[in-house]
């Protein structure tokens, strides 16, 4: 597959060969006869026969091909690109992840493997990118600007810019990943700068949830190009008008395309795109990839050609990936076929010309090396002693702080409420749904504490039991919440046991558990099979009163100290707003 951020180049043998078929006066190898052809740039649907040659566009008009295919009037979209995702999320290794998108029309995605170097540091960002080859989907990568996430969180490795510097040079590489430490830009802490000052001849990616005015300006000014994390439309306005990409994420955690589709208008639609930023495998299942959020973004009322665009040519135009993103001469033949504009809905997806996917199927089975796969990403789980002592709370006050979680947000809410005390000790509250939750420093070496970070949290609805997991934003410690120590200790053992992965347990035990062992982040499992395990999971933990339709997903993000407002890090409490380590008990 081609993987280059330019397209690949022709010889002059081909260059010819291509020529006379654009002409006419040769047979394309492939032509779809009665097609409706999207147009990005002109908004139109036009109806006429597609020319393919050498996994190119030749051009559309009236052609002849040594295959042919009716369409009998489909519709031909460009092949969807995504242009911001953490692959992680998924739960699937690279071969597994194409596998499940390539059939519903993505034939691009540009990568943050952000999570995998936090845990693994530049040997898992090397090997995820070696994973990545081969594949009938191409890969394009931002390498991590913030690893560690924040320095109020240590992860199991560091990454500068000299260390950025060793692999920036590769051809789908194209800049540096979203900047969520602006905090640190605005400080102008010289090692943040110094990565922006790496990649400032290519693209830096943003990250500024909230931010407005004179600090905008300035984080717009260090040549941040875009961001992904705004959720309020006049927020959405005010970056668009200073310059600022609009990437409106539709993921399965945050979904902001209702509230920012206003922004969207026949000036400024160009400037915006559609991302999915974390992708649930249940929803990659059932609800496809980015033809679910084109097609949700037509149901809000938009025009489905402009939907198309947003999928398409915007992200390929933002990223410089020549030659992508529109049916047009002499663009690699990277496209979808559906009988309906609106739902868009693939029965057949090309890649480079060729025929990849056919109802919902790849037409070739994807490999993975599951061994080697293993051997590269491993698993670090330092986490020894367990025991309900370690995170027992001396009740030091009256109130306490407490995360609230938000159903389908980041965000979520520092909270003050009395806390529940029996004999000397602040204790979970299952009546108040005043939960206890608890990271592990999974990482060896001096940075791991003596005992790990105990928090409250509201929202999870536990009436019983407890959930574990290591996939744990951004530093991916290993985090637990629960309705009793007891039930927290026996989750956490079993993730200990599993060297990662996510688990259910309640007062008879573990009910059930789901192994990632790539990394503590990721399955080498199929994403039938993966959703299979998810689901049990899932329900095990909607069985013990959970109200959260993605329970661990919402466990992840209580340990994301760059996002507000109230979050837990391995050193406990952070005041996002503040930035700073805060105090349990207030």
């Amino acid at each position: 597959m081609v993987c280059e951020r330019h397209a690949a180049m022709m010889d002059g043998e081909t260059l010819a060969d291509l020529i006379a078929v654009a002409r006419g006066t040769q047979c394309a190898e492939l032509c779809l006869k009665n097609a409706r052809l999207i147009n990005v740039w002109t908004g139109e649907v036009l109806s006429q026969d597609l020319a393919v040659h050498r996994g190119r566009l030749v051009g559309w008009g009236t052609y002849q091909g040594l295959q042919e295919i009716p369409l009998n009037g489909a519709y031909v979209a460009p092949g969807f690109i995504d242009a911001h995702l953490h692959l992680e999320s998924t739960l699937l290794c690279p071969a597994e992840f194409a596998a499940a998108v390539v059939p519903h029309g993505t034939t691009a995605v540009v990568l943050d493997p952000h999570e995998i170097a936090n845990v693994l540091g530049l040997r898992g960002v090397r090997a995820l990118i070696q994973a990545c080859e081969g594949l009938p989907l191409d890969f394009f990568f931002m390498l991590p600007s913030c690893v560690p996430a924040a320095p109020l969180d240590p992860a199991g490795a560091v990454l500068r810019a000299a260390d950025l510097q060793t692999v920036r040079a590769r051809s789908n590489v194209l800049g540096l990943a979203e900047m969520m430490n602006f905090p640190g830009v605005l400080a102008m802490d010289p090692e943040v700068l110094d990565k922006i000052v790496l990649f400032q001849d290519t693209l830096t990616d943003g990250h500024c949830p909230g931010l407005r005015g004179l600090d905008l300006n300035a984080y717009i000014a260090c040549g941040i190009h875009s961001d992904h994390e705004t959720t309020d439309l006049e927020e959405a306005r005010e970056k668009l008008a200073k310059g600022l990409a609009l990437m409106i994420r539709e993921g399965s955690q945050s979904k902001d395309l209702a509230s920012l589709l206003d922004a969207v208008t026949d000036t400024t639609w160009p400037r915006c795109l559609f991302v999915s930023d974390d992708r649930h495998p249940t929803d990659l299942l059932h609800e496809g990839h980015m033809d679910a959020i084109v097609n949700r973004a037509t149901a809000l009322g938009m025009d489905p050609v402009r939907a198309v665009a947003m999928a398409s040519w915007n992200p390929a135009h933002l990223f410089g990936l020549r030659r992508r993103g529109a049916l047009a001469p002499g663009y690699i033949a990277d496209f979808s076929v559906s009988p309906t504009l609106t739902p868009w809905n693939p029965v057949m997806v090309f890649k480079d010309g060729r025929l990849v996917s056919s109802n919902g199927c790849l037409c070739e089975t994807t490999f993975t090396d599951k061994n080697a796969l293993l051997e590269a990403l491993p698993s670090p789980m330092a986490v020894r002693n367990v025991e309900v002592e370690r995170f027992r709370v001396a009740a030091a006050g009256r109130n306490l702080r407490v995360i609230g979680v938000r159903e389908g947000s980041l965000i979520t809410d520092h909270r003050i409420l009395p806390a529940t005390v029996q004999d000397g000790l602040a204790v979970c509250d299952p009546s108040r749904d005043l939960l206890k939750v608890v990271v592990f420093n999974r990482y060896s070496g001096s940075e791991a504490p003596e005992q790990p970070a105990v928090g409250f949290v509201q929202g999870f609805g536990l009436k019983e039991g407890a959930l574990a997991a290591t996939v744990a934003h951004d530093a991916h410690h290993l985090i637990a919440v629960g309705a009793s120590d007891e039930a927290i200790s026996r989750a956490v053992r079993a993730v200990v046991e599993s060297r990662g992965g996510f688990c259910v347990s309640h007062s008879k035990g573990v009910v059930a558990r789901m192994p990632l062992p790539l990394a503590g982040l990721m399955s080498v499992e199929p994403l039938d099979r993966v959703c299979a395990a998810l689901e049990e999971v899932t329900r095990a933990a909607h069985a013990l009163g959970s109200r959260l339709r993605h329970p661990f997903m919402a466990l992840s993000f209580l340990a994301l100290p760059v996002i507000p407002a109230l979050k837990i890090s391995s050193r406990g409490l952070v005041d996002v707003e503040r930035f700073a380590i805060v105090s349990l008990f207030v």
